[in-house]
């Protein structure tokens, strides 16, 4: 059953990969990134990779794709004109060939290693083993990061306090 799974949510990555590609539209491109990347943590979840899922669907899903779609509204959303077609022709044929080395790539290592090498990523994306890993062997760094982050955030509240202008009537 975990076959039948793993191939569902491998052509919804595929689907919506091809789809960022293939849309014209950049608010729709990155709204098939985010079906491929919901697809990709559904992937890692039919893997046994909690963690993976999960990090995928917060920085991915959800932080990445709000800042694509942010930067797009900011810029604007023009369709994009078939202007690299036009000047490079050769880079469609270049595409292709990467494309097809890239499936034959992957077939050829999915075939040799076979779906326990790809199952032993539950070991390492395990909620239970990453947080041993974090807390047991890399707690120093874990904690000198989460200081630095905390300086930061205290830096950032400082410094827009001081530039914001004081709330109350406005001057006259």
């Amino acid at each position: 059953m975990e076959w039948v799974f793993f191939g569902l949510f491998g052509v919804l990555a595929l689907v919506g990969s091809v789809g960022v590609v293939v849309s014209r539209n950049a608010v729709h491109s990155a709204l098939f990134l985010l079906v491929n990347f919901a697809a990709t943590a559904l992937l890692f979840l039919v893997l046994g990779a909690q963690f993976l899922a999960l990090a995928q669907v917060l920085v991915y899903a959800g932080a990445i794709v709000v800042l694509f779609i942010f930067v797009v509204m900011l810029v604007g959303n023009e369709t994009v004109d078939d202007f690299v077609a036009r000047e490079r022709p050769w880079l469609r044929w270049a595409a292709v060939g990467f494309f097809l080395v890239f499936i034959a790539v992957a077939g050829y290592s999915l075939v040799m290693s076979g779906w326990e090498a790809a199952k032993g990523l539950a070991d390492y994306g395990a909620v239970e083993r990453v947080g041993a890993v974090l807390y047991r062997e890399y707690l120093l760094p874990f904690e000198l990061a989460s200081v630095i982050l905390l300086a930061a955030m205290i830096g950032a509240i400082i410094l827009a306090a001081r530039t914001r202008p004081p709330l109350g009537r406005p001057e006259e």
